[in-house]
């Protein structure tokens, strides 16, 4: 999704939504409807969107430096650049940085499947050993090396995406609200729905991937509070593997088809190649991709007439944006957490499958990031 920038208005009219509403109801696939007695080819009945709000929508300065004085280095998690999803954002903000801020010195690195905090812990030291800084390490599997490291070269400033490191002044943290894009495409799978069903795969079973699932189940049932939800994990906590098996990832999303779901919301990291390839077979089906854009990724073209959105997580915003504070020697120009308000998640158009309920997601946009809803980070109960 493009960048604004500066400080814009979204404002939505509340007459454009209730018409497009009942536009969506009556439009092939998508079984939406603008109010709570309207229904669905599946039998959904959709509530109204929430009332027009004015919420501001900021982002960081725009204010022009030089970082061709640093030297880069990049921990990538397992699955490296070229993943179609988490690391591949933040290579592109790495790629960034180089068209538009002048690096030019750069050291990437990839952590291997199953990897010890020690072997991360020597591959971060080698780079600080090397003169790299800023160090930026993608990935909440990096936090304890991290945190080991940062301690023996306070001169040297290092981010980490997803985690926080207590007691480090030199580790910036970049994290997001994950919860609250996520929201948006359950509103999206509600509405595109035929039979009032839908699922939601993870990697491993972690909070950050469960914050994923808490803003899908919410923002799904605050569109349809009938709709039937399931919600599964490739692998329990404490077995990476989740986010590299293709072939588990299949099958956990056949399972879900079999169920009756007809939408999959998918945050699996390179295991979503599998969850996309069942939805594909199944037919009559979607997916929605997560982290970039996924409908663009050249990897996964075979898959673009079943992906119908994806929950954009701005990585590389992140890491551009990082990278150009401390090129400008002021990192207070950072947000604290990259949210709805400032771009840091949000929600791909691609293909032109949502057009029809578009309005409707921003009426949600707006009034999340008004404060109208709060969106928890973790999965209800039950």
């Amino acid at each position: 999704m493009r960048r604004m920038r500066g400080v814009a208005v979204v404002a939505i009219a509340l007459t454009s939504v209730v018409s497009l509403a009942a536009c969506a109801k009556d439009s092939a696939g998508s079984g939406g409807g603008g109010s709570t007695t309207s229904q669905g080819a599946g039998g959904c009945k959709y509530t109204d969107p929430p009332k027009a709000t004015a919420a501001s929508t900021t982002t960081t300065s725009d204010k022009k430096v030089d970082a061709s004085g640093l030297k880069v280095g990049l921990a990538y998690d397992i699955g490296g650049r070229g993943d179609a999803s988490f690391n591949d954002a933040a290579a592109h903000g790495l790629d960034r940085a180089k068209a538009e801020l002048g690096v030019k010195d750069v050291r990437e690195t990839t952590a291997t499947p199953n990897e010890s905090d020690a072997a991360k812990e020597a591959r971060l030291r080698q780079l600080a050993q090397d003169g790299y800084n800023p160090i930026v390490t993608v990935g909440y599997a990096y936090g304890l090396p991290l945190a080991n490291v940062a301690k023996d070269f306070p001169g040297t400033r290092f981010a980490i995406v997803d985690s926080t490191v207590d007691n480090a002044p030199n580790v910036t943290p970049l994290t997001f609200t994950e919860e609250q894009g996520s929201f948006l495409v359950g509103v999206i799978a509600a509405y595109k729905s035929k039979a009032c069903h839908v699922g939601f795969v993870g990697g491993v079973q972690v909070p950050l991937i469960q914050k994923f699932q808490a803003g899908f189940d919410l923002g799904a049932k605050t569109a349809a509070p009938g709709i039937k939800i399931e919600d599964q994990y490739i692998t329990p906590a404490g077995d990476p593997g989740g986010y590299q098996d293709p072939p588990k990832g299949r099958l956990k999303a056949q399972g879900e088809l079999s169920a009756g779901a007809d939408v999959i919301y998918q945050a699996a990291g390179n295991s979503g190649k599998g969850i996309f390839q069942a939805v594909k077979e199944k037919g009559n089906a979607y997916a929605i991709g997560v982290d970039s854009d996924q409908y663009k990724q050249p990897t996964l073209a075979d898959y673009r007439d079943v992906i119908i959105s994806s929950m954009i997580k701005s990585v590389d915003l992140a890491v551009f944006d990082y990278l150009r504070a401390v090129a400008g020697g002021d990192l207070a120009t950072l947000p604290k957490v990259f949210d709805l308000a400032v771009g840091g998640v949000g929600y791909a158009t691609s293909g032109g499958r949502i057009d029809d309920i578009r309005d409707i997601v921003e009426a949600y946009k707006a009034e999340i990031i008004s404060g109208g809803i709060k969106v928890p980070t973790t999965p209800a109960a039950g």
